[in-house]
């Protein structure tokens, strides 16, 4: 297999990449694509990602713990197996009801061969 075929990449354990730190929102880059990146972010209890847009659309998953999340008009509680889409420039935040991992997942112009950011 050449360099510039495709492969799988796999990351493991992905809640456990990133920690809850007291008083904190964290990030962290853990994946380039093509076509998407994978941020996670933990919260302490109360922490919150105040209202934004993106300008691309993206997936929000909760690996760990429970976030209220606001679209729009719309505003509901999500657990871990709960799967959210923001379109883009859909106005939203996000506010950690109890220490909490999120993942984020962006879809973006293609990028890098090599997806997963071991940083």
């Amino acid at each position: 297999m050449t360099a510039d075929e495709p492969q799988m990449q796999v990351l493991t354990d992905l809640a456990n990449m990133v920690s809850v730190q007291t008083e904190a929102t964290v990030s962290r880059t853990v994946m380039h694509t093509k076509g998407g990146n994978v941020v996670l972010f933990s919260f302490d209890a109360g922490q919150q990602l105040s209202e934004h847009t993106a300008a691309m659309p993206v997936f929000v998953q909760v690996l760990r713990g429970r976030l209220l999340i606001k679209g729009g008009d719309d505003e509901r509680e999500i657990v871990p197996g709960d799967l959210v889409y923001f379109p883009t420039r859909l106005p939203h935040a996000v506010t950690a009801l109890e220490p909490s991992i999120m993942m984020l997942t962006m879809n973006t112009a293609a990028r890098a061969t090599n997806a997963i950011d071991a940083r």
